[in-house]
């Protein structure tokens, strides 16, 4: 059977021979920028208190590793993409292990209202993550997948194409947003479902998960429509070999891009420092981020780098803050460090 779905601007995506030719170490040699930079992502555990509690005002977004997030606000706790297994892949004996635990334990999460899952590569569905949560817990998910999840005996699975919006409750709607990048939980199945990013609008705030994504043209598009964005989830990790990543995830530089073109506010940096997916160091994607937000002029506090369970408050802000009001708050007990300054 061909593909159903494909990326919609020309896009070279790997196959079988780049992933052999990887594996086998026929492509380029990676020569890493911080070749020491080995540690995974900071980590922070979090009290069930922390988890439950809902915000007055705005939402409250939770790092719990990799590409997941919690999103609490307007009477609503929302997952994104939630993986509590230790390992990530069809089979324990064929994934990878975790490099830093989660932040707590999925029986301490808040009844949740929704999970929203960007795509079905096992390191964003995790099927044994999404049965703990309950069969029942209603899923949003990229178009062309609703009928796999009831196959897999989840009970409500909304499937949204690209630009299609669902009000979560009134006042709270979700919008599946373009990425780059492909599907597939096996050789057969390629493509047979969509993938996409989610921008969450409610309470004066939009908030923005870029999804699995190459640096592509609809980040500019996303803005535009949506915009302005509140703030970002955007992956900086699993970009080396470039020649193989580059059309599937961005480098740290690429998603400097991705936030501006999408005219992100503020964002923190996701998909590092939890699995080793890709070639490079493990700690290296925050480093090269602050990099290149040095070399282009932008302050560190608007894209951060932070630490698996660190919270986030967004408030309504209505554009950009003046100097020395508060808009977003770094939060949660993390190591000074690991705080981005309040605006």
């Amino acid at each position: 059977m061909l593909a159903r779905f494909k990326n919609p601007w020309p896009t070279h995506m790997p196959g079988l021979k780049d992933v052999l030719r990887w594996k086998l170490g026929f492509g380029d040699k990676i020569v890493p920028q911080f070749p020491l930079a080995h540690d995974p992502a900071p980590w922070l555990a979090l009290t069930k208190e922390q988890l439950h509690d809902m915000p007055p005002r705005g939402w409250r977004v939770t790092w719990l590793g990799h590409a997941a997030f919690l999103l609490s606000g307007c009477g609503v706790h929302l997952l994104i993409d939630p993986i509590f297994s230790e390992y990530c892949g069809p089979l324990r004996c064929l994934g990878l292990r975790r490099k830093v635990p989660t932040p707590c334990h999925l029986d301490e999460l808040p009844p949740i209202t929704a999970v929203l899952l960007t795509h079905t590569h096992y390191d964003h569905c995790d099927l044994p993550t999404l049965r703990a949560l309950g069969k029942d817990t209603p899923l949003i998910v990229p178009e062309g997948h609703s009928a796999w999840f009831a196959r897999a005996g989840f009970a409500s699975a909304r499937s949204l194409a690209w630009w299609q919006s669902v009000d979560m409750v009134p006042g709270i709607s979700v919008t599946a947003t373009p990425a780059q990048h492909f599907t597939a939980r096996g050789l057969a199945d390629r493509n047979r479902g969509h993938w996409c990013g989610w921008c969450v609008a409610g309470g004066g705030v939009k908030l923005w998960h870029s999804g699995d994504s190459g640096y592509c043209p609809a980040f500019r598009e996303i803005g535009a429509r949506l915009g302005p964005l509140d703030f970002g989830m955007i992956g900086i990790g699993a970009y080396q070999p470039n020649w193989f990543m580059r059309s599937l995830h961005m480098t740290p530089g690429e998603a400097l891009l991705a936030f501006q073109d999408s005219g992100c506010r503020h964002a923190v940096a996701m998909h590092w420092g939890t699995f080793q997916l890709s070639d490079e160091p493990l700690g290296e994607p925050p480093l090269l981020l602050a990099r290149e937000l040095s070399e282009r002029g932008v302050a560190p506090e608007r894209f951060q780098a932070g630490g698996v369970g660190q919270q986030w408050s967004i408030v309504e802000c209505g554009g950009l803050p003046p100097p020395g009001q508060a808009s977003l708050l770094a939060g949660a007990g993390m190591p000074p460090e690991l705080l981005g300054q309040a605006l």
